[in-house]
């Protein structure tokens, strides 16, 4: 099977010749210790010598103020140009005190359009081999914009009692992500077999708040998002880090086609119970813990737990670090181990 073959096949739980697997998105940081060990000089030799079935790029945004769109919508009250590095959601954020809808107009929100070009997003497209998945990572983060932007306390009491003016300033999020993604999907869908799209709702534990809050104003959100790239014929990875179990079921409901990522330590995402309760109904992307195992264990450690993992999913799991970056203390002798498992023949 070429790449793109396995990694539609994984998705949609048929037969493979092996699971599809994902390198992610290395931290910056990890990747001269990457390219030391695999005696490459750029990422697209590492990916070539691990043998990733992804490509994935960034889509593009340029901006005075951001460079990238997840740094697009700046609600923090004191903005720093430019840099992720000082953001926090439990920051006071510019709408803390806001209490209509109309107070919204006061930020300065951006036209999307103006800061994404449809010739770099078909550039970018392009730049993937025509056997290999190309998946374009949006992010489009509504809940987590919307935290940032009353603050992170304050948006779960709006939630409670001003759950209207919550609601109001999420779907102007969503407004400005779906004008976004539009750019990218007129210009190059036919080019696309997935986006990455989410919102981190989970700690190591459990949901940051409830199911039912998530499902009443932040989920029809995130469908709106899903059915966009669906009228598109381009597939859908979900992103949440954490122990987001509880929400799994709701996520298929609006239409996602993977899971991402099966953060292994995360309370209730152990891959045995979601294979059996959620394995005949989505895929899932991950699994390779990224926060012990493939930090501080062994190369023989990893191989078992890859083996483990396809015995549990023979399809259906793309097999990735359990987080969307490889960080600066992983062994790359580990990530060597992962990606020659996945290659085993069973």
């Amino acid at each position: 099977m070429t790449p793109k073959e396995r990694f539609h096949a994984t998705i949609d739980r048929k037969s493979v010749d092996r699971p599809a697997c994902w390198l992610g998105i290395p931290d910056k940081k990890a990747l001269p210790g990457l390219y030391s060990h695999f005696g490459v000089q750029d990422l697209d030799g590492l990916k070539a010598a691990v043998g990733d079935d992804v490509q994935n790029f960034d889509l593009p945004y340029d901006s005075p103020e951001a460079k990238e769109i997840v740094l697009a919508l700046n609600f923090a009250k004191e903005r720093r140009i430019g840099s992720n590095e000082e953001r926090s959601l439990s920051l006071p954020g510019v709408f803390e005190d806001a209490e209509a809808p109309g107070d919204f107009d006061a930020f300065d929100w951006p036209e999307p359009e103006a800061f994404i070009d449809p010739r770099e997003c078909r550039r970018r497209a392009e730049y993937t081999p025509r056997d290999t998945a190309s998946v374009a990572i949006l992010w489009s983060a509504h809940f987590q914009d919307a935290c940032a932007a009353f603050g992170m306390e304050t948006a779960f009491i709006k939630m409670l009692t001003d759950p209207e003016l919550f609601r109001a300033l999420n779907d102007r999020i969503v407004d400005f992500y779906l004008r976004a993604n539009r750019v990218l999907y007129e210009a190059a869908a036919d080019r696309l077999d997935a986006v990455l799209i989410g919102n981190d709702y989970g700690s190591q534990l459990g949901l940051m708040v409830s199911p039912a809050i998530l499902r009443e104003y932040v989920l029809p959100g995130t469908r709106r998002l899903v059915d966009q790239a669906k009228s598109y014929g381009v597939k859908v990875i979900h992103h949440s880090c954490g122990a987001v179990a509880d929400l799994i079921g709701d996520i298929i409901d609006i239409g996602a086609d993977c899971i991402h990522p099966m953060q292994a330590l995360a309370k209730g995402m152990e891959p045995e119970s979601l294979a059996r309760n959620f394995g005949g109904r989505v895929a899932f992307c991950g699994g390779v813990d990224a926060q012990q195992l493939l930090i501080n264990g062994s190369a023989q450690e990893v191989r078992e737990a890859v083996r483990r993992l396809k015995r549990l999913f023979p399809t259906g799991l793309v097999v990735s670090p359990s987080h969307e970056a490889i960080l600066a203390d992983t062994k790359p002798e580990n990530i060597r181990a992962l990606f020659e498992t996945v290659r085993e023949k069973t």
